[in-house]
């Protein structure tokens, strides 16, 4: 592939990793959160709202060292992608979640960016998967999850109004 393809690819997982376009940006849906809340089950998920971030935190660090670490194990499945159900979060722990988030989102991102780095290629430690296609998974996972929270967040009622078209 041409360097201007390259290049023009890599800018575009730039964006969907900081979820822009048209995906939620997740300081958009975590913004004006009520935090009385982020230990709420929404009706019929099994999950609260910090067990969602958690859970993106958790397979977007995954996918990240899965890339970026030849020596990286990733967590068994489902339980290592999970807290606990009976995890709680405190303020402290909710805020350092949403900056684990942003702070391995920007990792991400400078993996990709490497100019040395080909997107494309098959990694031998990674299977012969390539960058390209963890970091899609990344967003695309990170998405799904977003979506998830915002409609919890819909159905109770505490959803910014500004945000909905």
């Amino acid at each position: 592939m041409d360097r201007t393809a390259t290049d023009n690819a890599k800018q575009r997982l730039t964006e969907g990793l900081r979820n822009h376009g048209a995906h939620l940006s997740l300081e958009d849906a975590v913004a004006d959160f009520p935090h009385r809340l982020m230990n709420q089950k929404p009706p019929y998920v099994p999950y609260s709202f910090w067990h969602q971030l958690e859970h993106i935190r958790i397979a977007q660090e995954d996918l990240l060292l899965y890339a970026a670490e030849p020596q990286h194990r990733s967590p068994s499945w489902p339980d290592g992608y999970w807290p606990s159900g009976e995890a709680e979060a405190d303020r402290a722990t909710w805020d350092t979640t949403i900056s684990a988030i942003q702070c391995d989102r920007e990792r991400f991102i400078e993996l990709i960016s490497d100019p040395e780095r080909d997107i494309f290629a098959p990694v031998k430690h990674m299977e012969g998967r390539t960058v390209f296609r963890t970091a899609l998974l990344a967003i695309d996972h990170t998405a799904y999850h977003l979506g998830e929270f915002v409609m919890g967040r819909q159905m109770l009622g505490h959803w910014r109004s500004d945000l909905t078209r």
